[in-house]
């Protein structure tokens, strides 16, 4: 039989380090279209911009785990069904 994939977690520094980098780039990107050299219809455009980037990274990132995880729950059941055949074959039994 074959053993199960080992689940990776991430460790409690990745996970800040993460929240950290994303917390810091969406305060710079904010800051710098707050001091931008242009109206407020510039401003605004930019801010909903970002707005709807970082909207999108989530859900990218969110269909790809998703998809990810259904093939492992797809070869996991396929794995399942040729084990038990593999069990219950007896290839000394009489036809």
């Amino acid at each position: 039989m074959t053993e199960p994939p080992v689940k990776q977690q991430t460790t409690n520094a990745f996970y800040g380090q993460a929240v950290a980098s994303f917390a810091v780039s969406i305060a710079a990107v904010s800051v710098g279209i707050g001091y931008l050299d242009a109206s407020a219809w510039v401003r605004g455009f930019l801010g909903i911009a970002v707005l709807y980037l970082t909207t999108s990274a989530f859900t990218l990132a969110k269909v790809i785990r998703d998809r990810q995880d259904a093939v492992q729950i797809v070869s996991r059941v396929d794995q399942a069904r040729v084990d038990k055949l593999l069990a219950e074959h007896d290839p000394f039994a009489k036809p």
